[in-house]
């Protein structure tokens, strides 16, 4: 597949997964590369994620989890833990998403 076939796919799962519930889902074409990282993070599973891989450099994707993901705090503790040692080989995920 192709970068614009992923983004297309993923843009599609979102809209399945309900993640655009404060818009109308119909008129959503495109969505910035950097919340499409967070919003696939969130609301996703790891296939889907394992995509964004495909398409983005892992040094983007990492930029856009620590901007967007890791600021949601406590709530998503536990996943960003997850996302820390999964995804970026993290030596102590507990304590760099915690700082």
């Amino acid at each position: 597949m192709q970068k614009q076939e992923i983004k297309s796919y993923l843009i599609e799962r979102l809209k399945q997964e309900n993640a655009f519930w404060s818009y109308k889902v119909d008129a959503i074409k495109d969505v910035p590369d950097e919340i499409l990282v967070e919003l696939v993070m969130l609301h996703l599973d790891i296939d889907d994620i394992d995509r964004l891989f495909e398409i983005y450099s892992r040094k983007f994707i990492k930029k856009a989890w620590i901007e967007n993901v890791v600021p949601l705090g406590d709530r998503y503790y536990v996943l960003n833990k997850f996302f820390a040692w999964y995804y970026f080989q993290m030596k102590k995920p507990g304590a760099y998403v915690k700082s």
